[in-house]
């Protein structure tokens, strides 16, 4: 049986989704940067008054007695219940027992074949909040991965055993024992045309024994497209590193800083990091590699938005097989772009065969969609586990999109933001048009650091 999914814009502060047209049916035609676009405007929703009463709304949602499952079992009429309980925990992790009970209890329902939409959405988003809690603290949350290692070798859901696996090797399970789960996966669910399983199971052996990356010179240097404005997201292995985006203009030479020759290379960082901590392939999870069409904007977040997305533009990219896209390759029909062989020839020959650049094309024919490059109106503070990561201080985690700084004084003013340079940027590039494509890629190098512009002036120092 499928698990079914939820879809929507990879939401750093709602736990809702929401259909695109919302925003879309605002969008100018043709749009382009204005002075008012770029304006400091007062937001009331960034005052530490709004953030405390923002947080308390959270708070209540994960009082202990929301958890009581004889109150709220698990049913249809309780799916809503539990859909804002379990966002909350996300958002605030709080390291209580009853916390761990619950989802423990709640992930045993893994096991039974019978269960409704509902009762599968509700435990599908319990696996995500699992897997987060899971990965903060192995120890305190044994429990969870413990009845994480009984859906391996129970589930008759093959998407939930190979999330379930998933979180056990992140969390550190020896590889030996991973490579025997794995092989005890393959043969248990050898009769069932699972493509999620078959993704999971890749990503899993990549994750045991990964595969070296080929050179960055070839990457950058390499044109999917003439005339196409390239955004390239180089990040280290780990995914609470910061990345760094740098641009490529439609003649193929990079944005720099200013006119000067020797000007520094345009550079801004965004954190690819899932709130969850979920593997590439699964919704609401860390932001796969590879390649993405970019086609415009979309404008503003109304009110609502603001804590998810700020008070800037979203820039639109999308996935190999995702709806929505005016063409993916321009050059090419519509169906081009559903063969991967196809989509190997978009890179350059030494990256051909290097899977973990294919992420984009897997996770678009799973459904995956509705990545963005936003900011956020939310105060850092605001998601519990960016203490445990202060070397991306001032930006906030997704799920799924490219979170760029976005930061508010007391006043509620804007502090400090990157979207309007990233939006210039692109604007510039491309002739006053925010279209091209989108390159995510790991680099070698030490996973503390982000890459440097010196490393990426390096890799394009051969350029002509």
């Amino acid at each position: 049986m499928k698990i079914s999914r939820f879809f929507g814009i990879a939401i750093a502060s709602l736990g809702l989704t929401f259909t695109v047209k919302i925003l879309e049916a605002a969008e100018p035609a043709n749009w382009s940067l204005r002075p008012a676009d770029l304006a400091i405007i007062q937001q009331p929703q960034a005052t530490p008054a709004a953030q405390r009463k923002h947080r308390q709304k959270q708070i209540d949602l994960a009082r202990p007695e929301q958890y009581n499952l004889t109150t709220y079992p698990v049913t249809n009429a309780n799916e809503t219940h539990w859909r804002k309980t379990l966002w909350a925990t996300a958002l605030l992790e709080p390291q209580q027992p009853y916390v761990a009970n619950t989802l423990t209890e709640i992930l045993a329902l893994t096991d039974r074949p019978d269960l409704t939409n509902a009762q599968i959405r509700t435990v599908q988003m319990a696996m995500q909040i699992g897997t987060q809690l899971f990965l903060s603290d192995p120890q305190f949350y044994a429990g969870i991965g413990d009845r994480f290692q009984k859906t391996v070798e129970r589930t008759p859901y093959p998407e939930w055993a190979g999330m379930a696996l998933s979180a056990l090797v992140q969390g550190g399970l020896d590889k030996e024992i991973a490579k025997e789960q794995l092989e005890k996966t393959k043969i248990r669910f050898s009769s069932v045309n699972s493509p999620d399983l078959k993704v999971a199971i890749t990503d899993i052996a990549e994750q045991i024994n990964p595969t070296p990356i080929p050179p960055l010179t070839d990457l950058l240097n390499w044109q999917i497209l003439p005339q196409q404005t390239h955004l390239y997201v180089l990040c280290r292995p780990d995914p609470t590193v910061l990345c760094r985006a740098v641009i490529k203009d439609r003649n193929g030479n990079f944005v720099r800083e200013n006119s000067r020759p020797n000007a520094p290379i345009w550079s801004v960082p965004l954190l690819t990091r899932s709130l969850h901590g979920l593997r590439w392939h699964l919704t609401r999870g860390n932001t796969p590699q590879g390649i993405y069409r970019i086609e415009g904007t979309m404008p503003r977040s109304e009110k609502p938005y603001f804590g998810a997305y700020g008070q800037f533009p979203l820039v639109k990219v999308f996935l190999p097989f995702e709806s929505g896209v005016k063409s993916f390759v321009p050059t090419q029909s519509t169906n081009f772009i559903q063969n991967i062989q196809n989509y190997q020839t978009l890179l350059p020959p030494s990256w051909r065969g290097y899977t973990p650049i294919e992420q984009a094309y897997w996770a678009g024919q799973l459904g995956r969609s509705l990545i963005r490059v936003h900011g956020s109106g939310e105060f850092p503070s605001f998601f519990a586990n960016n203490s445990r990561f202060p070397q991306t201080a001032g930006w906030n985690p997704a799920i799924g999109c490219l979170s760029a700084k976005e930061l508010y004084n007391d006043d509620g003013s804007l502090k400090e933001a990157d979207m309007p340079k990233i939006l210039q940027a692109l604007s510039r590039a491309g002739g006053g048009q925010i279209e091209g494509y989108m390159v995510v890629s790991q680099v070698e190098g030490n996973s503390e650091q982000p890459i440097s512009v010196t490393e990426i002036e390096a890799a394009i120092g051969t350029q002509k």
